[in-house]
């Protein structure tokens, strides 16, 4: 759910009707001792954690399993988290425009970059955190309706003329980045190996462009196309989105068709210092974020879907995330930077290929 009220402080945006819709967990009630042998205040601690759309069933779970490590350690603090979810780019610029984040927990290390730029996250945030602040990653697949009735087998498959293919927008979704790179970086390969002519994924890009019957604001509202409304025959989707929706959204109406090659996505996470410099709140923050490599934490992205960065953990988990042969995307485009103005800004690849069918 996208916040709108950007400019509104802080206080004002958790308590108005037209605010984002945040889940809060834990209680940010000041209290005296409960013996009454100390008059002393307990401490209020509250951050925000904005992040990407398909993130908010981890973060939910993770939040109050942290919030009572942090209690047992410091039981004079009353901690709480509230987190805002959106599109990864439309929530760093959201926070670039004033959203005052604790913490950014994005999928794209341009939208991080962008947060970096305005001088909210420290130029060595990659450094600041194990694994290059990667905690966990993902990959993206691809969701049918249960039996595959289109017989859809591999990427190729979505520019067929009988497929209709639903996916987020990648001019405001990191996600729906991955899903046009994914299924590009694919058609390289494939036209390589087959053709020895890469320069046909255009035309294959083009005509699986020309599918996709919407273009959704996020992740979480195109598997709500997908399988609320009906929409599509199949849905590009991150993996753990996948699996949530075939185990718990939309059980036994889906399955996930896993690709022969698909994109690594890379997951980082920092600390808005100007933020909790301001507040306080930089060593809560910096807790909740390391709290993101405990085996706990590792273990619960396995159990929701997400390749925890502890590669024996994810060994432990392969019943359910499979091996795959996956591509980083910087090695095969360049630089976010120079992925961004080759694909995305208007009038570059993604605008040139797109079209919808109405």
């Amino acid at each position: 759910m996208q916040t709108n009220s950007f400019s509104l402080p802080y206080k004002l945006l958790l308590t108005s009707a037209l605010a984002t819709t945040l889940l809060v967990t834990g209680c940010n009630q000041t209290q005296s001792d409960v013996n009454g042998t100390d008059d002393q205040a307990t401490q209020d601690i509250e951050l925000l954690n904005v992040s990407y759309d398909v993130s908010r069933d981890f973060y939910k779970e993770y939040n109050p399993l942290f919030i009572k490590d942090y209690k047992s350690k410091n039981p004079a603090i009353e901690l709480a988290i509230n987190q805002s979810h959106g599109g990864s780019s439309r929530q760093a610029l959201s926070v670039a425009n004033g959203l005052q984040a604790d913490v950014v927990t994005l999928n794209q290390a341009s939208d991080m970059n962008l947060l970096v730029e305005k001088g909210l996250v420290s130029a060595n945030w990659q450094q600041a955190l194990p694994n290059n602040a990667i905690p966990y990653t993902s990959t993206m697949v691809l969701l049918v309706r249960t039996g595959n009735p289109k017989n859809i087998s591999d990427w190729q498959d979505l520019a067929r003329n009988d497929i209709k293919v639903v996916m987020p927008n990648p001019k405001i979704s990191g996600t729906a980045r991955y899903a046009f790179l994914g299924a590009y970086g694919y058609g390289l390969q494939h036209f390589k190996e087959t053709t020895q002519n890469p320069a046909q994924t255009n035309s294959y890009m083009k005509n699986l462009l020309a599918n996709v019957v919407t273009y959704d604001n996020g992740a979480r509202a195109a598997t709500t196309s997908f399988t609320q409304r009906g929409l599509g025959d199949v849905l590009i989707t991150t993996e753990n989105e996948a699996h949530l929706a075939a185990s718990k959204h939309a059980k036994g109406k889906v399955e996930i068709i896993y690709p022969s090659y698909s994109i690594k996505i890379n997951n980082p996470v920092a600390v808005n210092k100007v933020v909790t410099d301001k507040k306080g709140n930089t060593e809560a923050a910096n807790d909740y974020l390391k709290g993101l490599w405990d085996k706990p934490a590792q273990e619960l992205m396995a159990k929701m879907y997400l390749r925890p960065s502890d590669s024996q953990i994810l060994a432990a988990h392969q019943d359910v995330l499979p091996p795959i042969k996956t591509f980083e995307p910087v090695a095969v485009f360049g630089s976010w930077q120079q992925i961004m103005a080759e694909f995305f800004v208007d009038g570059r690849v993604f605008d040139q290929l797109a079209t919808i069918k109405q």
